[in-house]
């Protein structure tokens, strides 16, 4: 097997993170890097002691969710907490910033944002980083695992396929069961 990218690699910890997400409404994971280091990750979710979502549901204000701390805050509280500076970092999310995370991002001094699918992407909040001269690029997840899991399922079936027809079976069956093979592995 071929390794990931790095692009990759940093994405995969942040959808690994969204998994600890205790919301909700979207599942949320944020990797922050420098030097192809990783210095911190968050994902979204309650204060540290306080209710969450998952137990208590939505604190919802105003169509948003005011008991969630986001995973991006939470990369960066981590930073702050242990001292590690952000300044020039990079940071991987699973979702493209909201705008308060994405002013937070730049007053962190964070030079790139990586993130994996859009969501309710604000004009404003991509205005802010073209001022700001932060770099923003999409890179969609590719799961390897999966993707290595599907292709070992459709050479079995490939496999089976074949053994039907060398032993004889109906053509109109096979081209039937290759149909329906053919959808489950497009």
């Amino acid at each position: 097997m071929e390794r990931i990218s790095w692009d990759q690699y940093f994405m995969a910890q942040s959808h690994l993170l969204a998994l600890r997400s205790t919301c909700t409404r979207l599942m949320v994971g944020a990797t922050i890097v420098r030097e192809k280091r990783i210095i911190a990750g968050g994902y979204n979710g309650s204060v540290t002691g306080g209710a969450h979502c998952i137990d208590e549901g939505c604190y919802v204000v105003d169509n948003h969710c005011i008991r969630t701390v986001h995973a991006e805050i939470n990369a960066l509280l981590q930073c702050a907490k242990f001292g590690v500076p952000t300044n020039g970092a990079e940071i991987y999310v699973t979702h493209f910033p909201c705008v308060h995370c994405s002013k937070a991002l730049i007053q962190a001094g964070i030079k790139t944002v990586y993130y994996a699918e859009d969501y309710k992407n604000h004009p404003y909040a991509i205005d802010m980083f073209a001022e700001a001269g932060v770099t923003v690029v999409q890179v969609p997840y590719h799961n390897l695992y999966n993707e290595q899991e599907q292709l070992q399922k459709k050479a079995f079936a490939t496999g089976l396929l074949e053994r039907l027809k060398q032993a004889g079976a109906d053509e109109e069956e096979l081209q039937r069961l290759q149909a329906e093979a053919d959808k489950l592995f497009s």
